[in-house]
C-alpha cells in the first residue's frame, strides 16, 4: 500500500504543468457561425475543450454576440443578435451547456452584465441599422424566471454595459450620443449623463461650429424639449461635462469596465484611440491614456494590475499599468480586427480575441502577462467576438 501510494504521489509530481487542471474555461462567441467556443488553458498552452452550437434559425445566422459569466460560476449568458423581429438574451448550465431559459430583448443586442447576486442581468441593445439619431433602450432581465422586467430608453446606440462589484450602479457606453451613462441598479434611473465627444453620425449637427463647453459639475443649460446654450439640440437635463472634455471631437465609447474596488472606471474612445480613466463617485476625468489606434474593448485584472485594451484598428493591444496609469506595453496579435478581452482567474495571462476577415479564421490569442508575449494562439472560424471566463464545475 506504501509503495502503490508513493508511486502516486511521484506520478503527480511528473505531470506536467500543461497537463494539470487550470480550474477555468475561456468560451469565445462566433458571430457568424452560431457556435461557442470553449477553450482549456494551461501553463502557457490552449487547446480546444468543446464547441456548442447555438441558435435557432436554421436557414439565417442568429448572430451570438457576446458572453459572460454568472457570480456564481454555474451559468453563463449569451446575446443573440437576430430574430423576430428582436434579439434574444440566453442563460446556458456552464457544465453541460443546456439552455435554462431566453428572454427577449430588443433591437440588436450586444453586451451584458448580471448583478453580483445574479438576479438581474442588463443587456445594451445598439441596433445598428436604424436611421440615427435615435434613442436605443437598455433591456432588464430577472434571471430566475428569465423574464424581461422592462426597458429603459437611454442613448443613442448604447453598447458596452458593467454592473459594478457592490451591484449598487451600472455604467453604459453610448457610442453614438458620446456619453457615458450611470444607472442606479434599485431604481432602475439614470443619474449621471457625462459628455465625452461631440457625438457622431448625426444628422443636422455640424461637429466642427461646436464650442468646448464650460468644465461642469453641473447639469448643463437646456432642457430636453428645448435648445442648449449653443443653439443645437438640447443637452438632457442631467448630463454633465467634465473637466478636460473637448466636446468638439469624436469619441464613440465603445466598451466601459470597473476597477476591483469600484473606484475607478476604465472607459475606451473608438475615435480617439484612448482609454479614459474616471473617478466612479465624482466623475472626475483622472486621465487620458493613449492607446493603438480604434481601442474597442477594456478590462481590468482581476489583481488589479493592469489594464488592457484591444485596438481594432491596428492588430494589438495596449497593456496599461493601473498605478502609473501608461501604457507598458503594446502586443502585436496574430489576427487584425482585435476585439474582446478577458484575465486568468490569478491574473497570469490575458486572452484576446480577434475577428475573421472573409475566409480568414479570426482567433484568440494566449498573452502572458509576466512577458508580455503571446505564448498560445488558436485560429477560430466565422468572426469571434466576445469572450469570458468560467470556472470548471466541480
Amino acid at each position: 500500500m506504501r509503495i502503490r501510494l508513493l508511486l502516486a504521489a511521484l506520478a503527480a509530481l511528473a505531470t506536467p504543468a500543461a497537463a494539470q487542471e487550470p480550474g477555468y474555461r475561456v468560451g469565445v462567441v462566433s458571430e457568424s457561425g452560431d457556435i461557442i467556443t470553449w477553450l482549456r488553458p494551461g501553463a502557457g498552452t490552449l487547446v480546444t475543450d468543446r464547441v456548442v452550437p447555438i441558435g435557432v434559425m436554421p436557414a439565417d445566422i442568429d448572430g451570438p454576440h457576446n458572453i459572460a459569466a454568472a457570480p456564481d460560476g454555474k451559468s453563463y449568458f449569451v446575446t443573440i443578435a437576430h430574430g423576430t423581429p428582436y434579439g434574444t438574451l440566453w442563460h446556458l448550465d456552464a457544465r453541460t451547456d443546456a439552455v435554462l431559459g431566453r428572454a427577449p430583448v430588443e433591437l440588436f443586442p450586444t453586451t451584458v452584465s448580471p448583478t453580483p447576486d445574479g438576479e438581474l442581468a442588463f443587456v445594451a441593445n445598439s441596433d445598428f441599422h436604424g436611421d440615427r439619431p435615435r434613442e436605443n433602450v437598455l433591456s432588464i432581465i430577472h434571471v430566475p424566471q428569465m423574464q424581461k422586467i422592462t426597458d429603459i430608453p437611454v442613448c443613442d446606440m448604447p453598447h458596452g454595459v458593467k454592473v459594478n462589484h457592490a451591484g449598487t450602479k451600472l455604467y453604459v457606453t453610448c457610442m453614438h450620443s458620446d456619453e457615458l451613462l450611470e444607472v442606479d441598479v434599485s431604481l432602475f434611473g439614470i443619474q449621471r449623463r457625462v459628455k465625452v465627444g461631440g457625438g457622431h453620425g448625426m444628422a443636422g449637427m455640424d461637429h466642427g461650429a461646436m464650442a468646448p463647453r464650460p468644465a461642469a459639475t453641473a447639469p448643463m443649460p437646456g432642457g430636453p424639449m428645448g435648445h442648449g446654450a449653443h443653439g443645437g439640440p438640447a443637452a438632457p437635463a442631467n448630463q454633465v461635462v467634465p473637466a478636460g472634455i473637448d466636446t468638439t471631437r469624436e469619441c464613440s465609447p465603445t466598451f466601459i469596465a470597473v476597477s476591483p474596488d469600484d473606484r475607478r472606471l476604465y472607459s475606451t474612445c473608438n475615435y480617439g484611440n484612448s482609454v479614459m480613466v474616471w473617478d466612479a463617485a465624482t466623475w472626475a476625468l483622472v486621465k487620458e491614456v493613449p492607446t493603438g489606434k480604434g481601442a474597442y474593448n477594456v478590462e481590468p485584472s482581476p489583481d488589479g494590475k493592469w489594464v488592457i485594451a484591444s485596438n481594432k484598428k491596428e492588430q494589438s493591444a495596449s497593456i496599461i499599468d493601473a498605478r502609473t496609469l501608461t501604457e507598458v506595453a503594446r502586443v502585436r496579435t496574430t489576427k487584425p480586427i482585435v476585439h474582446g478581452v478577458a484575465y486568468s482567474p490569478d491574473s497570469r495571462y490575458a486572452f484576446v480575441t480577434a475577428e475573421s476577415v472573409g475566409a480568414d479564421p479570426g482567433s484568440i490569442d494566449m498573452i502572458d502577462l509576466a512577458t508580455f508575449k503571446v505564448v498560445a494562439t488558436v485560429p477560430l472560424p466565422a468572426q469571434p467576438t466576445g469572450v469570458a471566463i468560467v470556472p470548471v464545475s466541480r
